[in-house]
C-alpha cells in the first residue's frame, strides 16, 4: 500500500512538473519574468495534487483500481498532467475575468456616483428654496441692503425667472417668455447671480436658472 502511494505521488509531481514546464514554454516565450517558470511549476504540481480530490468527487475508484490493473496508472497520469496544463489557463482566465468585472463594476459604480452628485446638485437649492428657516438663522431675514436696486430689466428678469410654471428655467424659455435676446439674457442673469438673487446648476439637461430665497424677497418688493 505505501509503495502504491509511493508510485501515485510520484507520477503527480512528474505530470504536475512537465505540466508546469509546458505551460511556461507555450505561454511564457515572450516572458522576461524570472519567477515565470517557478511559478508554472508550483501551479502545475498543485493542480496534479488535487486530481484524487475530483475523482473522490465524482466516486472513481480509479486509484484503487490501479493496483489490480497497471495499466490504468497511464488513464491516472493523463489525469494529472491535463490538471496541471489547465492550471494555467483557469488560473489566467479567472484572474483576467476577476478584473475585468471589477473594472466594470468601478465603472458602474463612478457613474452612479456622478449621477448622484449631479442630482444632488439639482435638488440642494431646491431644497434650501422651499424650506423656512429660523429668522435668527437666516442671514436672508434683515433689511434688505439699498443696493438691491434693480432696473427694468434685472426685474424683468427675475420676476420671469421667480413665476414661470418650472422652478429651473432654462435659456431660451426665460428668453420667449421675457421676449429678450439670448445675450441680453445672459448678461442680465449674471448679474443676478452675482448678486445673489439667482443660482445656476448644472443638470443633465444642460445649464438652468432658479430664483434665491433673497431672489423672492427682492422679487415681492417688485412693484
Amino acid at each position: 500500500m505505501a509503495n502504491h502511494i509511493f508510485i501515485l505521488a510520484f507520477v503527480m509531481l512528474f505530470a504536475g512538473v512537465f505540466g508546469g514546464l509546458i505551460n511556461f514554454y507555450q505561454m511564457n516565450q515572450n516572458d522576461n519574468d524570472p519567477a515565470s517558470l517557478p511559478r508554472c511549476i508550483v501551479m502545475g504540481v498543485g493542480a496534479a495534487f488535487l486530481v484524487p480530490v475530483v475523482l473522490n468527487l465524482v466516486n472513481s475508484d480509479l486509484i484503487l483500481e490501479i493496483q489490480g490493473d497497471p495499466s490504468r496508472l497511464l488513464i491516472y497520469t493523463g489525469y494529472c498532467l491535463i490538471a496541471a496544463v489547465a492550471s494555467r489557463l483557469v488560473i489566467v482566465n479567472m484572474g483576467e475575468r476577476i478584473l475585468r468585472e471589477a473594472a466594470q463594476a468601478r465603472a458602474i459604480s463612478d457613474n452612479v456616483h456622478h449621477d448622484l452628485r449631479m442630482m444632488q446638485e439639482e435638488l440642494m437649492p431646491l431644497i434650501a428654496t422651499e424650506t423656512e428657516q429660523d429668522p435668527e438663522a437666516d442671514g436672508n431675514q434683515g433689511p434688505m441692503e439699498a443696493e438691491i436696486e434693480l432696473d427694468v430689466t434685472s426685474a424683468k428678469v427675475l420676476k420671469t425667472l421667480g413665476r414661470g410654471r418650472y422652478i429651473f428655467r432654462s435659456m431660451a424659455g426665460l428668453c420667449h417668455e421675457a421676449t429678450a435676446d439670448e445675450t441680453t439674457m445672459a448678461k442680465t442673469l449674471n448679474v443676478l447671480v452675482a448678486r445673489n438673487l439667482a443660482g445656476k446648476v448644472s443638470g443633465s439637461k444642460g445649464v438652468r436658472w432658479y430664483v434665491t430665497e433673497k431672489g423672492r424677497r427682492v422679487m415681492d418688493m417688485i412693484v
